[in-house]
Formats: structure tokens, sequence, C-alpha cells
């Protein structure tokens, strides 16, 4: 959620770059789990890049073992520097607890986000509606091609912008715009 409010002199978090974050970051989770009140864990980065476990293909998580309890979502993922470097979203668990495998959204993409809210009134994404595999040398020596780059189209979505301009499952993707 994106809030407006006028008032002056609140408090503020700088954004730091979630680009720069590697395996092994120390890290903190800032929340209010189980209702508690302003709550702090330490951890480190475990995995950058998540995307497996949810079914939406813009998932791109920070991986902590920081606690991220029920309660902690949407509080401050933080670097040693002091700054939001994710939001903190979701963990992985089977009894209900923290597991040690919590994830956050990269502050990379909670701005990209804010700025479609904020100029649009609504998060706009490019989509093609293809799924696709790149070429590997392997693969391009499964299929008897002699491209070795690029991406494979395996699926085409139905009167998607893809199927409209041509595309269909089994092309080469080697180059966009020339």
């Amino acid at each position: 959620a994106l809030l407006k409010i006028t008032a002056a002199q609140l408090p503020t978090i700088q954004f730091g770059d979630s680009n720069s974050l590697q395996v092994g970051d120390i890290v903190l989770a800032i929340g209010n789990p189980f209702g508690l009140g302003n709550t702090v864990t330490s951890g480190i980065v475990s995995a950058l890049n998540r995307s497996r476990f949810r079914a939406n293909s813009f998932d791109n998580f920070i991986q902590t073992d920081a606690a991220i309890n029920p309660g902690n979502s949407g509080g401050a993922l933080i670097n040693i520097h002091g700054e939001m470097i994710g939001l903190n979203t979701i963990n992985i668990t089977s009894s209900g607890g923290s597991q040690g495998i919590g994830f956050a959204i990269p502050s990379s993409m909670v701005r990209e986000v804010m700025y479609h809210l904020i100029t649009y009134g609504e998060v706009r994404r490019g989509w093609i509606g293809i799924e696709a595999r790149e070429i590997t040398p392997m693969l391009a020596e499964q299929l008897h091609s002699e491209i070795t780059y690029g991406l494979l189209i395996i699926g085409v979505l139905n009167n998607g912008p893809a199927q409209k301009a041509g595309i269909n499952a089994g092309d080469i993707i080697t180059h966009i715009d020339n």
C-alpha cells in the first residue's frame, strides 16, 4: 500500500541499493511480530533472486535467515548502514514460526512499484505473453541448432502480444529492436 500523509517531520528511512547485496551480508528485520511491538531480528542474506516458490513471474526475493515472523511482513529489512534494502514479506515454515527461511522484496522493486503507483495509480509492467528458455550450448546441440544464444520460445499465450505479432513456440529470439 502507498499512503499519502500530510504531516511534517515524520521519521523516514533511506533506501539502500538492493542490487549491491551479496550472499553473507548482515541484515536486520524490523517488524511487529505477534503484536509485541517493535522487534528487531538479525541474520544474513542467504540467497538472492529467489522466485521458485511462488507462481508470480515477478518474484525476485532476498532470502534471509533473520526471523520474519507473522507481523514482520511490511517491516524493513535493513543493511548495516541502516538503509532499507528490502521489505519483509513471507517465510517458509512447517510449524507457523520462523525457521530461518524468510523473504523480502528488494528495495529496487519497492522503488519501482512506488514510482508506478505515484505516477500512474497502478503498477504497469511490460509483457509479451511468452514462456521461454535460455539457449545454452547444450540445448542448441539437442535442438541441432547453430544458434547458441538467445531465447527458445516454448509457449505463447493465446491472444497475447507475442501471438498477435506472429511469434510461435519453437521460435528463437536472438535480438530485440534490431
